[in-house]
């Protein structure tokens, strides 16, 4: 017989109804979540990556090392040191104004003027707060997690002899791009390329992870200028020490090497140092020896004797009868300070007779004087490649009054540069031969252009001697144990209506050793007011001791055993028996 079944009354059968139904919704809800799950991860997975990536994978910039500048020897002029900028992001630190007091403080910066500036800055997602901090100092503020608040390794640019090459190298902004001197023309040569990569960071902006290398950072090539080092202090000492003791307003002092053209010393002053950004002032920055012109007075008057020389019309032991001492050019009277009679060129250098130097000069074709001057290189620009470098001024010849030719003879009417002028008398040590101003260390002399015979260049040289001789105006310029040739210069300057009796330029211009050139120095005074002014009194002692102190770091060996003052005396002693 059959058991009966059991009869469910209506809640129990409400009850296992109710089970059915969510036994079959959680089924349900298993299957549609497994099928999104499949549509996810399989039909949309590259979307979903897209989207993630976008919101948490940035792309990060990673900086180039800035190549070092040296001197030829290997010592540091630039370098370039690593440093942390701390960035805000302004959207999200305004969310907790109670931090940016903090911030200030850690920052040393103004709470008002943060406010205003994140406030002004409110709808950016990038600004700076603090540039090129020591990384310990910027460590210390990210250690405080304040929100929104990064840091960016850079480059800071830091100039180990600080004033000394500041106008030959000069100086970064703070971005680390070139912007005067050397730092401005080779900043393609130095500046490197940044780098790349991928980072994975997390919903507040920080850097969870580094995912990929994109591109790495190309540093910069460094840079070997032709500097001496030691040379470069030497000539920043002995200017700086002149341009105090003759309270005078500039100076430049420039060191080429005969052999190669290479800039060995160039120093100006005043100067700046270029670590301190409160000193960027364009009339301390800027490099003199390259880009300020001025009248040359008597050390031009050398370049006019060669020209005579290479005409033919004149010889080395040629005369000039410059009685009475003085000539008239058209309604300028040229005058010396005394009859010196019938004199012959080395006299014309010697005593430096604008008379004679304008007899000469008078005498030339225009069209030659003006071929041999703009071959040594006067009126063209040197080839160094510095930026804002000035050829100067030599108008050409068929612009020429009688009056132009007359004081062009004695350095009036023409400009050039420091750097000009000692390029000039560098072909004349050379030979003849004017070699390219390089402001680079070259490892063989490149090719020089013939400017004048040898012979002719050989006998200014000789000529240039006895202007240092013990009775010559540059007298002062002698460095014991070295045949030093050289011519001095003093300028007036001109002003509104013509030119003053009360400013002057003095200048030297220079060859050292005679026997054997090898260095070509010039010294420029501006506007010496101590009382002394002349060129043989101002610039001629800092040639003294700048090729002094070059010749024997160079180990140039000595030409002249017997001291130059010593041998003159001796001869006048023999003179009177």
């Amino acid at each position: 017989m059959k058991p009966k079944r059991r009869q469910l009354n209506s809640q129990q059968r409400s009850f296992l109804q109710r089970c059915h139904f969510m036994t079959a919704g959680l089924l349900l809800f298993a299957v549609v979540l497994s099928a999104r799950a499949v549509h996810l991860q399989v039909f949309n997975k590259s979307f979903l990556n897209e989207q993630a990536a976008a919101r948490h994978l940035r792309m990060a910039r990673i900086s180039a090392h800035r190549g070092t500048v040296t001197d030829r020897n290997g010592e540091p002029l630039a370098v370039s040191t690593p440093v942390d900028s701390v960035w805000v992001n302004p959207r999200e630190l305004l969310k907790y104004p109670d931090k940016i007091p903090a911030l200030a403080v850690s920052l040393d910066l103004e709470r008002e003027s943060l406010t205003r500036r994140l406030t002004r800055n409110a709808g950016k997602e990038f600004m700076y707060l603090k540039r090129h901090m020591n990384p310990a100092d910027a460590a210390a503020v990210e250690q405080r997690k304040f929100p929104g608040v990064y840091l960016l390794r850079e480059y800071r640019r830091y100039y180990p002899v600080g004033e000394v090459a500041g106008h030959l190298i000069g100086f970064t902004n703070i971005d680390d791009v070139g912007q005067e001197g050397l730092e401005l023309a080779f900043d393609h040569w130095m500046a490197g390329t940044p780098g790349k990569k991928k980072v994975l960071k997390d919903r507040y902006g920080h850097v969870v992870e580094d995912v990929e290398s994109i591109e790495s950072p190309k540093p910069g090539r460094n840079l070997v200028t032709s500097i001496d080092l030691r040379i470069q202090y030497l000539a920043y000492r002995e200017l700086k020490s002149a341009m105090q003791q003759h309270k005078a307003v500039s100076g430049s002092v420039v060191v080429l090497d005969v052999l190669t053209g290479e800039v060995l010393a160039m120093a100006n002053q005043p100067s700046y140092n270029p670590n301190d950004r409160s000193q960027f002032i364009a009339s301390r920055y800027r490099n003199r020896s390259i880009t300020d012109i001025f009248e040359p007075g008597s050390s031009f008057k050398p370049l006019i004797i060669a020209a005579a020389l290479e005409s033919g019309q004149y010889q080395p032991d040629s005369r000039v009868n410059t009685s009475p001492g003085r000539i008239s050019v058209g309604s300028k009277v040229i005058e010396d300070s005394e009859n010196l009679g019938r004199i012959d060129l080395t006299t014309i250098l010697v005593r430096s007779s604008n008379v004679g130097a304008t007899m000469v000069a008078m005498t030339l074709k225009p069209s030659l004087l003006w071929e041999v001057l703009s071959n040594f290189g006067i009126g063209r620009l040197t080839s160094s490649g510095f930026p804002g470098e000035s050829a100067g001024l030599l108008s050409y010849y068929e612009n020429w009054r009688p009056i132009s030719q007359a004081t062009l003879a004695y350095g009036y009417g023409l400009s050039l540069t420091p750097l000009q002028l000692a390029q000039a008398y560098a072909a004349i040590g050379a030979g003849g031969l004017r070699r390219p101003v390089s402001l680079l260390r070259i490892d063989s002399p490149p090719i020089a252009r013939r400017v004048v015979r040898e012979e002719t260049a050989q006998a200014v040289l000789g000529m240039l001697e006895t202007v240092t001789g013990p009775t010559g105006s540059g007298r002062k310029a002698a460095v014991a144990g070295y045949r030093v040739a050289g011519k001095t210069g003093t300028a007036r300057k001109s002003a509104a209506g013509g030119y003053v009796d009360d400013r002057h330029t003095a200048v030297f211009a220079g060859i050292a050793p005679v026997s054997d050139p090898r260095l070509a120095i010039v010294v420029v005074i501006d506007e010496p007011s101590a009382g002394e002014y002349y060129g043989g009194a101002v610039a001629a002692p800092v040639f003294s001791k700048v090729a002094s102190g070059a010749l024997r770091i160079l180990a140039v060996t000595p030409d002249l055993l017997v001291d130059p003052v010593k041998q003159d005396r001796t001869t006048m002693m023999a003179r009177r028996q």
